[in-house]
């Protein structure tokens, strides 16, 4: 018995989409809407705190979107430009969705992409600001911010992870910080007791 031909693939243009001989050319496929995209984890482009003249304390970028550090400050400058003038939450800028926030002296941003649900975004802005709150004792501020830098960074490494967001419950990231924090101060406190042990017995030795 003979095997059966494989059906040939159409070609562009053919099969049911084909426009009819002398009829009008399909329309050309424009830009995707935003419901018809695959979805992506990668979510986040960057996440930053500028202080209230618009410098920057705090800043992680996700993609190359803006691949120097030039182009991340000036994309920073004009963003809070834009926004440190208004009361809105949500800003579209340069073919992309910023959600931020402001807290005495700080601005909080978090930046995705134009097609990006802005609730996602709010939530992740939201969560880095409850858990802040918590990690700076209710003070959530340039003076607290720089002398709890450590901290702010660990707190925004739970949150998201290489554009990817982890967690978006404040309490998770507090518990989570809260673990890697006690696990880094065991370290530290049993890397002093080995130094302390090791300069009791040289103590000993020389009194020998």
């Amino acid at each position: 018995m003979q095997r059966p031909e494989a059906w040939p693939r159409p070609h562009p243009g053919e099969g049911a989409a084909a426009a009819p001989a002398g009829g009008p050319a399909p329309p050309a496929r424009g830009r995707e809407p935003a419901g018809l995209r695959e979805p992506s984890l990668y979510t986040i482009k960057a996440v930053f705190i500028l202080d209230n003249d618009g410098h920057r304390l705090l800043a992680k970028y996700y993609d190359d979107t803006f691949p120097s550090m030039k182009e991340q400050m000036a994309f920073e400058k004009n963003v809070f430009n834009k926004t440190s003038r208004t009361d809105s939450e949500i800003a579209f800028f340069g073919g992309m969705t910023i959600v931020y926030k402001s807290s005495i002296d700080l601005f909080l941003y978090v930046v995705g992409s134009s097609y990006e649900n802005e609730l996602m975004l709010m939530s992740v802005l939201t969560c880095l600001f409850e858990s802040l709150n918590h990690v700076l004792r209710k003070n959530v501020e340039k003076r607290w911010l720089l002398e709890n830098m450590d901290g702010a960074f660990l707190v925004l490494d739970e949150i998201v992870d290489g554009g990817v967001i982890l967690e978006s419950d404040p309490q998770q990231v507090i518990q989570k910080v809260n673990f890697r924090a006690d696990d880094s101060g065991l370290t530290e406190h049993s890397v002093a007791q080995v130094l302390q042990s090791a300069k009791e017995q040289i103590k000993w030795s020389l009194l020998k």
